[in-house]
């Protein structure tokens, strides 16, 4: 019996904690440890620019080129991170842009985690191994997936188009309202909307309203 206890207390020793704090370890250091364990695939969200984006990039070229690349980044972190993200033209990288809100978030081979604390945290980061936990973080951001846009659409899109009065005209004339009451909402007059619309609609190459509403879904301005 004290054989088995002590046995059974080894191997839990040596199993790693299901969540761990990376505490003052560089943020560098435990991408570049996580990500070098990679045989299938790295699933990240970027939120923003910054040392976790830098960091990714940098670590990315550690993995192997067989390896499956998924980077999910906000607008504001995509138009800034181009130019790092051409850097991986040799992997195979999909890359698509949210319009959700991102926690910086790192999964590599839907068995190991790393999430950015939040503001306040002081940089630490949380490198989780329970399988519950990581399984949940991969559906998250599949979800996230399935609702962002190719790269190719982003770049397409004119910045007219991605700004929160347009995503909310947009919502309106897929909602159906009439011209009179949409404008009421968003507190413009009658002309200023009908103004936005034209131009929403050139922007999108749409002959109708239904037509830029079909866009629209089409290149990820409006989910389906």
């Amino acid at each position: 019996m004290i054989d088995s206890t002590v046995l059974l207390h080894r191997q839990r020793s040596m199993s790693p904690q299901p969540v761990a704090r990376t505490g003052g370890v560089p943020i560098g250091d435990a991408l570049e440890a996580l990500i070098g364990r990679t045989r299938h695939t790295v699933c990240v969200a970027l939120a923003e620019t910054g040392e976790f984006a830098d960091a990714v990039v940098r670590s990315l070229h550690c993995i192997p080129a067989r390896a499956a690349v998924r980077i999910l980044c906000t607008a504001d972190a995509t138009d800034a991170s181009l130019a790092r993200l051409d850097q991986l033209a040799d992997r195979r990288v999909e890359v698509q842009v949210s319009e959700s809100e991102l926690r910086e978030t790192l999964v590599v081979d839907g068995v190991a985690a790393l999430v950015r604390g939040v503001e306040g945290t002081k940089g630490q980061t949380a490198i989780v191994n329970d399988p519950a936990a990581v399984r949940a973080l991969e559906l998250l951001f599949a979800g996230a997936w399935s609702r962002g846009r190719r790269l190719a659409d982003h770049l397409r899109l004119s910045p007219r188009l991605r700004t929160e009065l347009a995503h909310r005209i947009l919502e309106r004339l897929r909602a159906g309202n009439t011209d009179e009451t949409a404008a009421r909402e968003l507190q413009v007059s009658l002309r200023t909307y009908r103004r936005y619309v034209a131009e929403i609609m050139r922007e999108l190459d749409a002959h109708s309203r239904f037509q830029a509403g079909v866009r629209a879904v089409e290149v990820g301005l409006l989910t389906e």
